[in-house]
């Protein structure tokens, strides 16, 4: 067994790991984004270790690794944050214009915000996407009956965490645009 490319993966690792993690702290929002990073840039050196420059030229390559995954990272939360925004608007078209509803539309947006991020998803994929059991069995590679029970149970928490905030939902403010009840 050929330990040469663990062994100069090892090395590179112990000298670089202290530079690249401050890297990374410096330009991420929080220490888990950072470490987020750092294990991010990590993976891609153990993939392209065959790029991977010789001596002091690795830690400039793995510079430029990070620079890459914190670009990555920062459109992702972009992203996650236009869904928010999304996700607000929508909230605002089906609420906001009605006065008997009472609904507090950064309630309800707090609420969502405050379930799980597997939640969030499965609520988005049939709110937003306007897909069923079926469907989102087939996107997140579960059987149709974990999605029915996943999903009973985001139901179950989303409605809870409403409640919470003083949301009270009617039968006649349940669905979505796309027809569908959360």
């Amino acid at each position: 067994m050929d330990d040469e490319p663990s062994a100069r993966f090892e090395a590179v690792y112990r000298e670089t790991y202290g530079r690249l993690t401050a890297y990374a702290v410096r330009r991420c929002d929080s220490p888990q984004d950072a470490a987020d990073v750092v294990a991010e840039v990590y993976t891609v050196a153990w993939r392209r270790l065959d790029d991977l420059p010789e001596g002091d030229e690795a830690v400039l390559w793995l510079y430029g690794v990070a620079r890459n995954v914190v670009a990555n990272h920062r459109r992702g939360e972009v992203r996650r944050q236009a869904r928010s925004a999304q996700l607000d608007a929508e909230l605002a078209d089906l609420y906001g214009d009605s006065p008997e509803s009472g609904v507090e539309l950064a309630a309800i947006g707090e609420a969502f915000r405050s379930l799980s991020d597997d939640d969030r998803e499965l609520l988005s994929l049939v709110a937003w996407e306007g897909l069923g059991r079926e469907e989102i069995a087939t996107a997140l590679g579960l059987s149709r009956n974990a999605v029915r029970i996943r999903l009973h149970r985001a139901r179950r928490r989303f409605s809870r965490a409403l409640a919470e905030a003083g949301v009270h939902l009617t039968s006649q403010n349940r669905l979505t645009p796309a027809g569908r009840s959360l």
